[in-house]
């Protein structure tokens, strides 16, 4: 059984971290305590879309850097890969193209390989039965230390049917008797983007999985329709630090914005290491600390609100060009993301959910 951890998973639609920033977030992680590192990014199509072809040579070194990067810092690296289309369909061509894809993964050395079947249709007859064979065929060949599969149906929010259909009759319970025990399964919650979690929460889903679920936590995540109008800055409440007992692991997706997601993210870890002394507040202003700019970290403080709250959408012209001047001043890399975002330059593109 593995140890109960925490780490961060790039699993957002829409603009893409630089590898420059990636790496940059080994020393990060590292130096707060995080456990893991996943590469799970929407926008990679070789991992998703045009799972079947290779990534271009260029990229695959930027990956395999990467993994280097991470492992040098005692840091476990994972991926995600969506093999996009054979939950409708697989024979035996899907599953050597398949297995040949693991095997070219593998060279990237991942620790934890997590197989992702969500944003997908699920009102397909014997969907569990279809995913098991596709999971059975990876771990015969993968050679990463951990896999993680992310159902379909991945949280009780009504939207994943109003979005992908019907979930089938058992198909959790499905998965969860037929998985080896060693595999584990993500869980967002009782809503896809969940604002608290509770241990009747996981201990129902765990029942139907048959395992302590490992969380995937969508905060601060703002990568949708709506969410993107906002940067989510406060620390993380309503998960408590009980979850290391509930749960087998804790992965939390950042915001598009990769320099503002470290206020956030900073929180997490303090979560656990204080428990009971933990304060949200607190741990907010330990990461306005770290901007190393108190006139900064005192101007967000006022427009935390302002940015979490009431949103692009709802700011006036006056309003957002007037950020945008007060902003630029500073000359600090995370004032520059909010410039950013304040110019629209984060707005949800509907076109990133075709790849």
């Amino acid at each position: 059984m593995n140890k109960f951890f925490y780490g961060v998973i790039e699993g957002f639609y829409g603009r893409q971290w630089s590898w420059q920033v990636r790496e940059d977030y080994a020393g990060f992680l590292h130096d707060h305590g995080f456990d893991c590192y996943i590469y799970a990014p929407k926008g990679d199509a070789f991992l998703r879309a045009q799972w079947r072809d290779n990534h271009p040579q260029e990229d695959f070194q930027q990956l395999l850097s990467l993994s280097q990067y991470y492992h040098q810092r005692g840091l476990r690296w994972g991926l995600g890969f969506s093999p996009l289309g054979l939950s409708f369909a697989y024979g035996e061509d899907d599953k050597i193209r398949l297995q040949e894809k693991i095997n070219q993964l593998n060279a990237l050395n991942p620790d934890i390989l997590c197989i992702l079947f969500d944003d997908t249709k699920g009102d397909v007859e014997g969907l569990a039965q279809r995913q098991l064979a596709i999971v059975d065929d990876i771990l015969a060949v993968s050679e990463a230390d951990q896999h993680i599969i992310c159902p379909t149906y991945y949280s009780f929010d009504p939207v994943l049917e109003q979005i992908f259909g019907k979930r089938p009759a058992g198909y959790l319970e499905t998965l969860g008797n037929n998985l080896p025990d060693s595999v584990d399964i993500f869980w967002t919650g009782n809503q896809v983007v969940s604002t608290a979690f509770t241990v009747d929460d996981i201990d129902h889903v765990a029942r139907l999985l048959g395992r302590k679920p490992i969380l995937w936590d969508n905060y601060p995540v703002n990568d949708g329709r709506l969410t993107s109008e906002y940067l989510h800055l406060r620390s993380y409440m309503g998960r408590p630090h009980q979850l290391a007992k509930w749960s087998a692991g804790h992965l939390v997706n950042p915001m598009n914005q990769p320099l503002i997601s470290q206020l956030v993210l900073q929180s997490l870890p303090l979560l656990y290491k204080l428990s009971e002394a933990y304060n949200a507040d607190t741990a907010l202003e330990k990461g306005l600390d770290k901007l190393g700019n108190r006139t900064l970290a005192e101007k967000i403080r006022i427009d935390l609100s302002l940015f979490q709250d009431v949103g692009l959408a709802e700011m006036t012209e006056q309003q957002r060009l007037g950020l945008c001047n007060e902003y630029r001043v500073f000359n600090h890399p995370v004032a520059d993301e909010i410039v950013e975002w304040l110019n629209g330059e984060y707005r949800f593109d509907p076109k990133c959910l075709t790849g």
